[in-house]
């Protein structure tokens, strides 16, 4: 009988459940006649999309989507200044439930940047927290993925080193390493969450205790695609799906000890449902 280990920790993060949970309580409570919207998936996950959408909610594109007098909710990523003063402008009811972290990216770009500092943001620069976080930003801005791109960047008097909240430390380290060479003055902020860093740990801590990995979370999902890199990078085989329909069966043969973790916009009822079937298989 194969035993499965779970990852200490899995699943929502602080920032998404509440973001679902005011999502939840909009669709289910008060003005339940006037529609809740949100500007694109507000969590990267398509199977718990979907469920919210069932419900009621309902997924602009962008901003000129979205029809006036309605509640609008900001997912956990954030938006832009521009993006928010466009909805006031609308008439909506914003629900601002921006991630703290997030939050915290936003104002420190926000002030750095007034302070006179060129702002270097790592992560991925379509990702909607990176797009959230330039929108706070006046001044000089470059957005890198890594330390091959901080090498091309021309040098400056005055940097600032801000890092999307998934992003992994060692990366942090390594693109300031990188810039300290092309900076007057640097200053590094590390932006990353606890909640991104205690899921990667948890990930580490399967190493040399399971046979292979099954990583529940939405494609999109930039932390969970962090989870898969640490993991292979360990030299744990992974199997990332979304859904349990993805479980192969021929992955499992040979392996007895069976690794399970997720992403932190994997809701709760998603993994149960998925170890539950490999408990099954």
């Amino acid at each position: 009988m194969k035993e499965i280990v779970m990852a200490e920790r899995a699943g929502f993060c602080f920032g998404v459940k509440r973001a679902v949970d005011a999502i939840l309580e909009a669709l289910t409570v008060g003005e339940t006649d006037r529609a809740v919207w949100t500007i694109g998936m507000p969590i990267h996950n398509p199977q718990e999309v979907a469920r919210l959408r069932s419900m009621g909610l309902r997924v602009a594109k962008d901003a000129s989507e979205v029809p006036p007098g309605v509640r609008v909710l900001i997912r956990a990523h954030g938006e832009s200044r521009a993006v928010l003063n466009e909805l006031r402008e609308k008439g909506v009811c914003v629900i601002d439930t921006t991630c703290p972290f997030v939050r915290r990216a936003q104002d420190l770009a926000n002030s750095l940047s007034d302070e006179g500092y060129h702002i270097v943001l790592l992560g991925d620069r379509n990702h909607p927290e990176i797009r959230s976080i330039m929108g706070y930003v006046d001044g000089g801005i470059d957005v890198v993925a890594d330390e091959a791109e901080a090498e091309r960047l021309p040098k400056r008097g005055r940097v600032a080193l801000i890092s999307q909240t998934t992003q992994q430390e060692e990366r942090l380290s390594s693109v300031a390493a990188v810039l300290v060479r092309r900076a007057g003055e640097l200053r590094v902020c590390n932006t990353i969450c606890r909640a991104t860093m205690e899921r990667q740990d948890a990930v580490r801590a399967l190493v040399g205790r399971v046979d292979g990995v099954v990583l529940i979370g939405g494609r999109e999902s930039a932390n969970t695609g962090k989870l898969r890199n640490i993991a292979e990078s360990n030299g744990l085989d992974v199997l990332w799906i979304e859904s349990a329909e993805e479980l192969d069966r021929g992955w499992f043969e040979g392996r007895q000890r069976i690794g399970i973790a997720a992403g932190a916009s994997t809701p709760e009822w998603l993994i149960t449902e998925i170890s539950n079937k490999i408990a099954r298989m």
